[in-house]
């Protein structure tokens, strides 16, 4: 999901943290193909990949909040907090969810927090996306090492006010790209609904595959 329509419109589908591996899987099967190509972040490919028999390929790609984290993060952590429980997003480099004790997309982390109740815990993700879970769990104590996305910070309840009473600030589309891309979004949206987000096999080694660079 995280693609300009541009790129939306040349995909067959689309695909988000918490049913990436789904689709994977669902492609595969639909076009009668042990490869497929996941982009635009190499890190969730690489973690998919670790889950799944299919071959995938991927481009350089990365978010860049989740891949400042490592796995000597995590270890840090651990020794500066004992018993706490290390929660990592799929985006994360893939030493990091191997390390990790559960991973998942914001919503498997939140509902892992929920389900489980754990003393202490850290999510490694993006900060404000800590900010709402631990503002739902008051009985958690979360450690916060925090990474913000600078993007996410330009949205603001006065610039969101502005753009539904001012009518500003309009997005458009070229029509061919519109129905493409909505094609692609259309065709994650027919797959099954999940129960809830995937979570990911953590203590996995992590896995080689191929990148292929733009030209």
């Amino acid at each position: 999901m995280n693609t300009t329509a541009d790129v939306k419109a040349e995909c067959h589908i689309t695909c988000t943290s918490s049913n990436a591996a789904q689709v994977v899987e669902a492609v595969a099967k639909e076009w009668d193909t042990d490869t497929v190509i996941l982009v635009p972040d190499q890190y969730l490919a690489k973690n998919v990949a670790a889950q799944t028999d299919i071959r995938i390929i991927t481009w350089p790609g990365a978010c860049e909040v989740h891949e400042l984290f490592s796995s000597d993060d995590v270890e840090a952590l651990r020794e500066a907090h004992p018993g706490v429980v290390i929660l990592a997003h799929p985006e994360c480099p893939p030493d990091v969810l191997e390390s990790a004790d559960f991973a998942g997309s914001t919503a498997a982390l939140a509902n892992y927090v929920k389900d489980e109740s754990p003393a202490k815990v850290v999510l490694l993700t993006e900060c404000s996306m800590s900010d709402n879970v631990a503002a739902e769990n008051p009985g958690v104590d979360f450690v916060r090492p925090c990474n913000l996305c600078p993007h996410m910070k330009q949205i603001t309840l006065e610039n969101i006010l502005e753009c539904l009473t001012e009518m500003r600030h309009e997005v458009t589309i070229e029509e061919s790209v519109r129905v493409k891309a909505k094609a692609a979004i259309d065709a994650m949206l027919a797959l099954p609904k999940m129960e809830s987000p995937l979570a990911f096999e953590t203590g996995l080694a992590p896995m080689e595959i191929e990148v292929i660079s733009p030209s």
